[in-house]
């Protein structure tokens, strides 16, 4: 928790929450379209089976109540303002309102809903996470409704897994405190799986609704980076994996990648491969501070890094990748893409949540992968 938030100080200090919208370039097969905008804090995003496409939003926080130091450090307020939008035939609708929201007083760098899965019936599954303590979640009544899995149905939301208690009583990476933050979710045939960033593990939830982990990622050993309120420079500190993104691949296996905790080294994120009952290996590696994951219909994975250049380098320009079977990499875009949050693909598109930390100006962006 402490080198989280020392990141956190760290990224405030290099103006990483003043972030705004960047315009998407108009025309050209290679030029990202804008296919939704007006978006609050824009996370994970995924098709339904009848081609909708469905964005969670991790809403704006809201009046309260707020808190001088929320769950990583900073000043948040509480709202009812995340939610999941819906698009289709070129219109865009908030389907599920209401949904919690923890966020800067200005409504930027929220914590809310992070993430929506569709099954093959069409119905929504989406994660709201914490990044914090599950005790947070007693001590303030308004987060009880956060750090969990949601099944939506025609009279609301309904819980499917708390994932918080689950991270509070067994605490798979045996850090502490415990930490929890559901950021990913993946529907699969006998239930959910669910990348848990704060408690950096894979959980199973099955479809009687009992949890178990399927992968713990483990801390490494790295300098310490010389910044205001951290440790001296080179000092050895433990970076997290903080694993944001999970999807199943095309052989059935998961597919897990990581953010990785402060410092956020460049070039150092990793992306997982995980079959259950076996331990997690490395498929990919070199990337930095990895948002999102999607195989495209080449089978070929695709990473969304959030910052390219490093969250604690002050710009946020992100960057879509294209990795081979050989392990190649190829750069798709960047230069369109601020603070990118969630990533889908549909034939040969991407879909982008661009400006994932902003307030009212969030959007989609349609890239071609031709």
């Amino acid at each position: 928790m402490i080198t989280k938030r020392i990141a956190l100080t760290a990224v405030l200090a290099a103006g990483a929450v003043l972030v705004s919208a960047a315009p998407a370039a108009a025309g050209g097969a290679a030029s990202p379209v804008r296919v939704a905008a007006g978006l609050d804090n824009p996370r994970g995003l995924a098709f339904g089976p009848d081609g909708a496409l469905y964005v969670a939003e991790a809403g704006r926080g809201g009046s309260g109540p707020c808190r001088k130091e929320g769950p990583e450090g900073g000043p948040v307020c509480f709202g009812r303002s995340a939610a999941i939008t819906r698009l289709a035939h070129g219109r865009q609708k908030r389907v599920l309102r209401g949904l919690p929201s923890l966020a800067s007083p200005e409504g930027t760098e929220a914590g809310g809903v992070s993430d929506v899965a569709v099954d093959r019936r069409g119905t929504l599954y989406f994660t709201v996470g914490l990044g914090g303590n599950p005790d947070l979640r007693s001590q303030i009544k308004e987060l009880s409704g956060m750090a969990k899995l949601y099944r939506a149905g025609r009279s609301g939301p309904s819980l499917v897994a708390n994932l918080g208690a689950y991270e509070k009583r067994v605490n798979p990476d045996r850090v502490q405190p415990p930490d929890t933050n559901p950021n990913s979710v993946a529907v699969v045939r006998d239930g959910q799986v669910v990348a848990d960033a704060g408690g950096n593990s894979l959980v199973r939830v099955g479809s009687d609704g009992r949890l178990s982990t399927l992968a713990v990622f483990s801390s490494r050993t790295v300098p310490a980076p010389n910044i205001p309120g951290g440790p001296p420079a080179g000092t050895p500190i433990p970076m997290q994996a903080v694993p944001t993104s999970v999807v199943q691949g095309p052989d059935g296996a998961f597919y897990v990648g990581e953010l990785t905790g402060f410092p956020f080294l460049t070039g150092k994120a990793r992306v997982w491969r995980v079959r259950p009952g076996h331990q997690p290996t490395v498929y990919a590696s070199g990337f930095t501070n990895i948002i999102d994951l999607a195989f495209g219909p080449d089978r070929k994975l695709y990473v969304l890094e959030i910052a390219k250049k490093g969250l604690l380098s002050g710009d946020r320009t992100g960057a879509l990748i294209r990795v081979d079977r050989h392990g190649r990499q190829r750069e798709i875009a960047s230069k369109e893409l601020t603070a990118p949050g969630g990533l889908a693909i549909r034939g040969h598109s991407a879909f982008v949540t661009n400006c994932s930390v902003c307030k009212g100006t969030g959007s989609v962006l349609r890239i071609s992968l031709r």
